[in-house]
């Protein structure tokens, strides 16, 4: 069993029996009190309402992680504390593209549970990708 801790009480575990997921682990246990933290899908919407990156995954995706830490960081949570992101993505075949921003924007051996769903739609016809957010701050 591979095992990482990169936030006191905050397991990421992957099962010897799976195959290793590229980003992510397969569970995260939390082991201590803290506080639960639930971000709302974020989308590629600047901090004015206005579309970033029209058409362009890679430049949604970065807006959309950006938008993630901020909603994060107002609720006292970092990325270290992310148990679980799940992703919603027009076109799950471009995943890859969404691996290589959350890699970039993501500390190393944060490697939170997730899941991908694609979908039809988004709230609105230009969105690509919606990403939420579990985060457990351990009590102080």
């Amino acid at each position: 069993m591979s095992e990482q801790r990169p936030a006191g009480g905050i397991r990421r575990i992957n099962a010897p029996d799976l195959a290793p997921g590229p980003g992510y682990s397969h569970v995260v246990s939390v082991d201590v009190p803290g506080r639960l933290v639930v971000a709302s899908g974020q989308i590629a919407l600047d901090g004015d309402g206005n579309l970033v990156g029209p058409g362009d995954l890679e430049a949604q995706t970065r807006q959309v992680f950006t938008n993630l830490q901020a909603a994060l960081a107002a609720a006292g949570a970092r990325w270290e504390h992310v148990i679980r992101l799940g992703y919603f993505l027009r076109d799950a075949s471009k995943v890859g593209v969404v691996r290589a921003v959350r890699a970039e924007m993501l500390p190393d051996g944060v490697d939170p549970a997730a899941s991908l769903i694609q979908v039809s739609g988004l709230v609105r016809d230009d969105l690509l990708i919606e990403v939420e957010a579990l985060a457990v701050v351990p009590a102080a």
